[in-house]
């Protein structure tokens, strides 16, 4: 009979995990936190509104392993993509090699920003057949159809389940290129898991012809190959809800019969230039490597965390002006003996916060009230001192 001295035959782990709260449903995880995360298109990297998504997606990962939950981050890379293609042309290189030099940049800039690498960064290129495998799932259940070389997912019932009318659906889906070249299509709403290329586009062979993949399926196909049927989180931009998010998803659940495909979305409200979306298409962009110039890594990575991460704002010098004042005090607060005679309670106020949705505005107020090591545990947590990620 086992005695209270008795050695444990299995490791305890040193906290019982804690829920993480998103958008009011609590998210345990079971098993590692499967976070896929939608990464860059390699041309004209790295932006703000770039930054923002993978900082907050990197907090996630930080806060739930504060919590006792193991992470596992999956972040793509579409280096197959028209636009990058288009890039490459106007810059007399190859599409992979533009791709190769952006990617160095990218993960310079993310550096700099304390965002850890994430265990997987599965690449399109290298995830053409998983593509191709897609598509025959697809066909096989009767969710997609072939037409003269494309592959045309069924998605006529995608905007109602995004919550979106007819009209909204065409407006975003045009913005996201959904609406151009595609013939033959069922419902304008059908979109290309497989299309046929042209002279000078990146085609790859298949039982369809020569061609390249669609956008929404190259993620599709990537978090599937990486994680299988089902994430707990989907983060990306809060454009990339419709129609990113709402097709990847439709078609992993079709394919694999498993719904949903992610228990939980953690969407990053939009960065604003002059009062419009920060966006390569429209030139309005703050590169991370110009901040940089001005602000160091921590107060960027601060600037783009105080706040309701659902929330639009506004890229300005000031916005990192005021990061770098709270930062300060929470540098000064770390250095100073905490006064509450129980400095665990300061800890688990700074994580009750941070579990509560991920706010950080909240968990920053714990910390500058509660000084000492509250405050040395949240600059831990939103790894505002590591800049060797």
């Amino acid at each position: 009979m086992a005695t209270d001295t008795a050695p444990a035959r299995y490791p305890v782990p040193d906290r019982v995990p804690q829920p993480l709260v998103l958008d009011g449903a609590p998210l345990l995880a079971v098993s590692p936190l499967r976070v896929y995360t939608c990464g860059i298109t390699p041309y004209d990297v790295t932006h703000v509104g770039h930054a923002a998504t993978f900082v907050w997606a990197d907090l996630l990962a930080s806060v739930s392993r504060a919590s006792g939950a193991k992470a596992e981050v999956s972040r793509n890379i579409t280096d197959v993509d028209d636009v990058l293609t288009a890039a490459a042309a106007r810059a007399g290189r190859h599409y992979d090699e533009l791709a190769s030099v952006q990617e160095f940049q990218f993960g310079r800039d993310m550096q700099a920003l304390a965002v850890a690498r994430p265990a997987h960064e599965p690449k399109a290129r290298a995830h053409v057949a998983a593509v191709v495998r897609l598509a025959a799932a697809l066909l096989a259940t009767g969710a997609a159809y072939e037409r003269a070389g494309y592959v045309y997912f069924r998605g006529a019932e995608v905007p109602g389940r995004a919550g979106l009318g007819t009209e909204e659906a065409l407006r975003l889906s045009t913005a996201y290129g959904d609406q151009e070249d595609v013939p033959d299509r069922e419902s304008p709403f059908d979109v290309p898991v497989w299309r046929p290329s042209a002279e000078g586009v990146p085609a790859w062979p298949t039982p369809w012809g020569w061609g390249r993949p669609g956008w929404h399926a190259e993620c599709a196909a990537m978090a599937v190959a990486t994680f299988g049927s089902s994430v707990d989180v989907l983060v990306g931009g809060v454009d990339l809800a419709f129609p990113h998010h709402a097709y990847q998803a439709a078609m992993v659940e079709a394919a694999t019969d498993v719904s949903p495909f992610a228990r939980a979305v953690l969407h990053v409200g939009e960065v604003r230039q002059g009062g419009v979306k920060m966006s390569k298409s429209l030139g309005n962009l703050t590169l991370v490597s110009d901040l940089l110039t001005r602000f160091t890594g921590p107060v960027v990575r601060l600037g783009l965390l105080h706040r309701d991460r659902r929330e639009p704002w506004e890229c300005e010098d000031a916005v990192f002006a005021a990061a770098a004042a709270t930062l300060e005090k929470l540098y000064a607060a770390a250095g100073s003996p905490a006064e509450k005679a129980d400095a665990g309670s300061g800890r688990d106020r700074v994580l009750a916060a941070l579990l509560a949705d991920l706010d950080v505005r909240a968990a920053v107020a714990v910390a500058l009230d509660e000084g000492g090591d509250a405050a040395r545990y949240l600059l831990d947590v939103l790894r505002l001192t590591d800049l060797t990620a």
